[in-house]
């Protein structure tokens, strides 16, 4: 169940400020008996409430009196509190980011082979998604196969941000897709295209029917591929990211005539 302490209350403040809701305007020394908490600690304790603003004193009363703030207000407030330390907390990782991205980042020598894979809709977009972020120079993205098991306009928009991204950090972006692959993506993602990424001059799109399968090579060294079902060819198994120039000049050469033959977009 939910408690006060849920909104940061440490177990002595929590019995306070419910004890105070019962007992009305009181002083200290009854708070301990209604609430349990030690004589010994309950000035500390008030002190910690009254600065959350949920308790209002009495100072001019001898002893001094204390009151609880109604229960609606006094949850708000905590709230309140609670949604600015999670901001300023936001804040502070972002900054530790921004400091250690520089310093952690390695280079990774681009004649080494390497090669890794993910199974499974979403592992495979997790890798796409990560591999498309790596990029510094170039991307190719053939894309024929829509996948029926992927939330197709999640996936693209998805997709989509990172392509944007990509392009603000000065990489191009050339995207060859069929016609089926064209009219299986949703209004939003046309319009997102039509209103975002048809202007700028590093994103090119074509279609051309004369391909099969989706894949993309990264910076001219690495290439995903995307593995499909071999008991359902219209689902996608799995993606395999492969880092090889040789390989990957290969599969580039054979995407070049298919893209020089294409047609522009027009969605």
């Amino acid at each position: 169940m939910a408690s006060l302490r849920d909104l940061g209350l440490s177990e002595y403040e929590a019995r306070a400020y419910r004890a105070l809701l019962n007992t009305g305007p009181t002083t200290a020394k009854e708070l301990s008996r209604a609430s349990d908490v030690p004589m010994g600690r309950i000035y500390d304790v008030l002190n910690s409430i009254e600065q959350y603003n949920l308790v209002r004193s009495q100072t001019a009363s001898r002893p001094k009196k204390y009151v609880a703030v109604e229960p609606s207000t006094a949850l708000d407030r905590l709230l309140d509190d609670k949604k600015r330390e999670l901001e300023e907390k936001a804040d502070q990782y972002e900054s530790i980011v921004d400091d250690l991205a520089d310093e952690l980042d390695a280079a990774e020598p681009v004649e080494d082979q390497f090669w890794t894979a993910a199974v499974g809709p979403d592992e495979t977009i997790d890798l796409l998604l990560e591999r498309l972020a790596a990029a510094d120079d170039h991307i190719v993205m053939v894309s024929a196969d829509p996948a029926p098991q992927w939330d197709l306009q999640a996936v693209s928009e998805e997709v989509n941000a990172e392509v944007e991204d990509a392009l603000d950090r000065g990489v191009t972006v050339d995207l060859l897709m069929t016609r089926e692959m064209v009219s299986s993506l949703s209004e939003d993602v046309g319009r997102r295209y039509r209103e975002t990424l048809q202007q700028r001059d590093d994103f090119d799109v074509r279609t051309n029917d004369d391909v099969s399968g989706s894949f993309n090579i990264i910076d001219g060294v690495e290439v995903c591929i995307q593995v499909p079902n071999p008991l359902s060819s219209g689902d996608a198994f799995g993606m395999i990211d492969l880092k090889d120039p040789d390989f990957a000049a290969n599969v580039h050469e054979e995407f070049v005539p298919r893209w020089d033959v294409a047609d522009p977009l027009e969605f």
